[in-house]
């Protein structure tokens, strides 16, 4: 390791030209500075600089060394000012996984609770499939997850998986294609075209259980990782949805999309994911206690 106090000794020379120059700047003696340079060039192996008279010039390898002294030295001081003004009170990190097939909206409601903690909160979101997000909490990468499914029961997961609310599956569709069903629902989705959540999802479980009930085969013309680009393929008529109940007026108003009916007795459930820590996170805490409570209602 360089011994940068060593190393500042050396700068200021290198600035003043002198060490006895240098040496005032310091308040130290020119004896101990020229000392502490000898020590400097014995544990770089390399001869920083060369006198001319009664100066001192810099070697090839004393010019490297100051380009070098300068950056770091220029950096110290930025760090010195950075942490003499930052704010007296820091926000609190949130480095928050959202599963891709997790809705947009419903992901805010879940998370909002966050913002009503004492402290200030900075959140870092990003959306991933689940096992990747999991790698990333499992590597503390992340402090929570957020999914529509649980741990998978053969998965050596050490850490805590609670449900924070629970809704209903409503399937819809744009008005255009709406019209073009034919028959009762759920009937008039035989054959239907269909927008599905990738696999391995909560919504994809319920509706295969679903149709396998009503012995229904809608014909299957696109697999989406991101619920939101699926909800703009069937804004356009591509296909049905199927999407939470909690957020039909949401889907309605905002995708110009018609409800047509529900799947009896699917629920799905949304999951906080999360692993053990010396001390909790208090944003984690206050999510786990009230960011079901909306979504229980609606059910209700």
């Amino acid at each position: 390791m360089i011994n940068y106090k060593h190393l500042h000794y050396f700068w200021m020379v290198a600035k003043e030209k002198s060490i006895v120059k240098a040496s005032a700047q310091l308040h130290l003696t020119p004896q101990t500075i020229s000392g502490q340079l000898s020590c400097l060039e014995d544990s770089m192996g390399v001869t920083l600089f060369d006198r001319v008279g009664r100066h001192l010039e810099l070697t090839d390898a004393g010019r490297l060394v100051l380009s070098y002294a300068d950056e770091i030295f220029s950096l110290g001081s930025e760090l010195q000012n950075a942490v003499r003004h930052q704010p007296k009170k820091s926000s609190l990190a949130f480095k928050v996984g959202i599963d891709n097939v997790v809705p947009k909206s419903i992901a805010y409601r879940l998370l909002e609770p966050a913002l009503h903690i004492p402290e200030p909160i900075h959140f870092y979101c990003r959306e991933n499939d689940l096992d990747a997000l999991l790698t990333d909490l499992l590597l503390h990468k992340l402090d929570l997850v957020i999914s529509d499914s649980p741990i998978a029961a053969d998965l050596d997961f050490r850490g805590s998986c609670d449900p924070l609310g629970e809704s209903g599956l409503t399937i819809f569709a744009a008005a255009a294609l709406t019209e073009r069903l034919q028959g009762e629902f759920p009937s008039c989705l035989d054959n239907a075209p269909l927008l599905l959540p990738a696999s391995n999802t909560g919504i994809r479980t319920h509706l295969q259980r679903w149709f396998d009930k009503w012995r229904i085969h809608p014909a299957i013309v696109g697999e989406f990782e991101d619920s939101a680009l699926m909800k703009e393929f069937a804004q356009a008529g591509v296909g049905v949805i199927a999407a939470p109940t909690a957020i039909s007026a949401e889907i309605e108003r905002k995708h110009e999309l018609i409800a047509i009916g529900t799947v009896e007795e699917a629920v799905i459930r949304y999951y906080a994911i999360s692993v053990q820590r010396k001390t909790a996170h208090p944003a984690v805490t206050a999510i786990a206690e009230k960011a079901g409570e909306w979504l229980f209602k609606e059910s209700a």
